[in-house]
């Protein structure tokens, strides 16, 4: 797994790139081998105008996604690009009661399942992958992100 970690942003409580590695090896585990991933670590306002672009959302998101798709015959390892705007993980791991690298953790994890194709939808996908979440993070040792309502927004 190639990880390039670009941080727009820097301050207290964005983890090591150790860390984001280890998580997105993990979302990667027995659903693809090889992968190349860019995980890119904003502010609130590089976070609304892309969410505003690509999702047609008004203000800043947890985290967006955005898959690579390859043309044939071209063949690439490029699974996508990961946008986490750090204070919005800053404040829902506030406002939830977590640690701030609980969050982080989640909000990777999560974002690297979209890129495989994962999506909640409908009630069925989401169940699947919230499953998926469930499992990933507690094998890394965090609880489950959607106890007491918490989770993605988007």
């Amino acid at each position: 797994m190639d990880l390039e970690l670009q941080q727009a942003v820097s301050g207290a409580g964005i983890p090591p790139p150790a860390a984001f590695q280890r998580w997105a090896e993990a979302a990667l585990a027995g659903r693809r081998e090889v992968a190349e991933l860019v995980v890119r670590i904003v502010d609130e306002a590089e976070s609304a105008q892309l969410n505003e672009r690509f999702r047609g959302k008004t203000g800043p998101t947890n985290v967006l996604s955005f898959p690579f798709r390859a043309p044939p015959p071209v063949r690439s390892d490029l699974l996508g690009d990961l946008v986490i705007c750090a204070p919005v993980v800053r404040r829902e791991a506030a406002e939830q009661g977590k640690q701030e690298s609980a969050q982080w953790a989640h909000m990777l994890v999560h974002g690297v399942l979209h890129l495989l194709g994962y999506d909640h939808l409908d009630e069925a996908e989401a169940q699947q992958m919230e499953g998926l979440e469930r499992a990933i993070l507690a094998g890394l040792g965090f609880a489950d992100p959607y106890a007491d309502g918490g989770g993605p927004a988007g």
